[in-house]
């Protein structure tokens, strides 16, 4: 093999390379949101289940693994009932299809205690919220826009 081979197959394989990166970005952006607000939406949720003010987020998309860091933590009322939540500044859990698991830093007012969120699953047109062992169930569409923070969350 002469001395040209090995450079001109170098150059090959790193253009064949370049030119599969290029059509693999271009698909990706379709099939991969750029935003928390999107992957909610990707995994059958309304985008209203996080609040404006994000930061930045991660997501494994082969174990579900996430978190979202907020600008701040903070206060919201959640439809239809008023509820008053407070969202942590990172939420962290387990996000698929259909269903969050695990969830970490989310909080609900309700019967004179505060309740962690531990997970939301789809069910239907509705939303069904899990503190432990009970539940409730809403229609999605109330939290079809995004809530604007409140203030700081309550320390309680």
């Amino acid at each position: 093999m002469t001395k040209a081979f090995f450079p001109c197959l170098f150059l090959f394989l790193v253009l064949v390379h370049y030119s599969s990166s290029l059509t693999d970005t271009s698909q990706n952006a379709d099939t991969y949101p750029r935003s928390a607000h999107g992957e909610l939406k990707r995994k059958g949720f309304p985008v209203g289940l996080l609040p404006n003010g994000v930061l930045s987020y991660f997501l494994n998309r082969t174990s579900g693994d996430f978190f979202v860091d907020l600008v701040d933590a903070c206060q919201i009322k959640l439809p239809p009932d008023n509820y008053l939540a407070t969202y942590e500044k990172r939420i962290t859990g387990k996000l698929l299809d259909g269903r969050m698991t695990e969830l970490n830093g989310i909080r609900v007012w309700a019967f004179f205690k505060w309740w962690y969120l531990t997970g939301i699953r789809t069910s239907g047109d509705n939303l069904v919220f899990e503190v432990g062992v009970v539940s409730a169930k809403y229609p999605s569409k109330n939290f079809d826009e995004s809530p604007q923070c409140n203030g700081r969350r309550s320390s309680s």
